[in-house]
């Protein structure tokens, strides 16, 4: 008989954990920048910026909240009918999500991103399905933070399930997100932080790859030869 996996509950990010989003979130905020005349960074820069929520980086680049304000409208002018699908799934991440489900393991997103476009990303890719919920950062900013997010997911979860969770991101803000509402925290090291921001932020354990990240989930289970 399998042991059970060691959560009844896993809590995953979106970008940089579930897809690889990159090319459309730099594309859309260089667009944006464009749009109000504002110099762009390189994409070197931009890959900084994937992660936390886009309005706070917006505010730090352009100096005022309404400037913030009419690059993230520019931003989702090409986000929402292009950008959002410049997006690949982490070769194994599809594996993972259904063996995770048939363990009986209840999967909630947990993503800054606003929740309409992650629920849209997850039904483009065949992943809504093995979501319980998905949470994800409101249009009007109530809830905006990583750990607000987290806040609102866990209202969503069972008394056992919350006892019994982790979270898995690839950012500082995912950990420390965490660690305000006391949870566990798996930080992925194939997404869009460096080793040093995911060392200093001290999450519970790493994973190097979609498959180390499967022998933290479930630890009985090799991954498929396909």
């Amino acid at each position: 008989m399998k042991a059970h996996p060691p959560y009844n509950a896993v809590l995953l990010d979106l970008d940089g954990t579930l897809t690889d989003s990159e090319p459309g979130i730099v594309r859309s905020i260089a667009y944006a920048l464009e749009q109000l005349g504002a110099p762009v960074p390189p994409p070197t820069v931009l890959h900084d910026w994937i992660g936390p929520p886009l309005h706070d980086t917006f505010t730090s680049y352009l100096g005022t909240t309404t400037l913030a304000d009419r690059a993230l409208a520019a931003y989702r002018e090409r986000y929402v009918p292009i950008g959002m699908y410049e997006n690949d799934v982490y070769p194994g991440i599809p594996a993972l999500l259904t063996d995770l489900h048939e363990a009986g393991v209840r999967l909630y997103l947990a993503t800054s991103k606003p929740q309409p476009y992650a629920r849209l990303i997850l039904e483009h890719f065949d992943l809504l399905r093995f979501f319980t919920y998905a949470g994800g950062a409101t249009l009007d900013g109530r809830i905006s933070t990583k750990a607000a997010v987290i806040g609102d997911v866990l209202d969503q979860m069972s008394s056992a399930d919350h006892a019994a969770c982790v979270m898995v991101g690839d950012r500082s803000h995912d950990i420390e997100g965490a660690r305000t509402h006391g949870l566990r925290c798996i930080a992925v090291r194939y997404g869009y932080a460096s080793v040093a921001e995911l060392q200093a932020s001290q999450p519970d354990a790493m994973a190097a790859s979609v498959a180390e990240l499967r022998a933290l989930l479930l630890p009985e289970r090799t991954a498929p030869d396909a």
